[in-house]
């Protein structure tokens, strides 16, 4: 009885939180979302040089072509920013983000490293929910067009983007005995499950999203370390990858589960 009752009030919460900011909310994911590619757009401009070397040498395809690609990873995150950001053509700006995601998950060797690989699935979860809402706003301009029903392209995009998005948190967990990890390990998996399957979803969401906060800016602050040292980059792309996976979740918590979800089927 007082489960229910503490699920019942933290649920309220949640609503009144949604009611408050369901107008910039959105707009906020979104930034949230893009973040990591913003960061690597422009690291790429001031690294130019570094990164078509390391391309070069790693690939021994000539200073023309790791200049193309160092072009290619600028522009097409910069430019896939700025248009998921003002609103315009989101859907072709989200599949060239997937095509940066996949170009650097093969020249920068991600394909064989896990943790890389997991959190690069998670990035494209939360595009698919991009692509989810855009063609949200898209059908609201067809409001009289019937709907697909619940495995309409939207919904299954937005599950794929809720079962993509809690991989990063698997890259989170500790394998230590220690109370904090041991707590860590139980709360996150138990979220990740609810925002997977769409049960008590946007509060599961909400949780996590405070929890990855708490967590990103605690262990990522890459703030507090001098720039000259390696440590420095590892935490910031850590901090923005965790960044842009929180505005997926956002997303989630804007959008809802969509219709292939427990909470769908709550409802029915």
């Amino acid at each position: 009885m007082v489960h229910g009752d503490l699920m019942s009030q933290a649920e309220d919460v949640a609503d009144q939180f949604l009611r408050v900011t369901k107008h910039y909310l959105p707009h906020v994911a979104r930034l949230c979302l893009v973040s990591t590619f913003l960061e690597d757009g422009i690291r790429m401009w001031f690294q130019w040089t570094e990164q078509s070397e390391y391309i070069d040498s790693t690939w021994s395809c000539g200073r023309f072509l790791a200049t193309i690609f160092v072009l290619l990873n600028l522009l097409g995150q910069l430019g896939g920013c700025v248009l998921i950001l003002s609103r315009n053509f989101v859907q072709y700006a989200c599949f060239g983000l997937f095509g940066v995601i996949a170009l650097q998950t093969v020249a920068y060797s991600i394909l064989w490293d896990l943790k890389f690989l997991m959190r690069s699935l998670a990035l494209g979860g939360g595009l698919l929910l991009l692509l989810a809402e855009s063609r949200e706003e898209a059908r609201s301009v067809f409001a009289g067009v019937p709907s697909l029903g619940q495995s309409s392209p939207k919904h299954l995009l937005q599950l794929g983007g809720r079962v993509l998005l809690v991989l990063m948190f698997m890259t989170l967990l500790h394998l230590d005995l220690s109370l904090f990890s041991v707590l860590h390990n139980l709360v996150g998996t138990a979220l990740v499950v609810l925002v997977a399957v769409g049960l008590k979803t946007k509060l599961a969401a909400l949780t996590l999203v405070a929890w990855l906060l708490c967590i990103n800016f605690y262990f990522n602050a890459f703030w507090t370390v001098a720039a000259y040292k390696p440590i420095h980059d590892f935490l910031k792309y850590d901090f923005f990858q965790t960044t842009s996976v929180i505005g997926g979740l956002l997303l989630v918590v804007a959008l809802g589960p969509g219709g292939v979800s427990m909470d769908e089927k709550k409802k029915e």
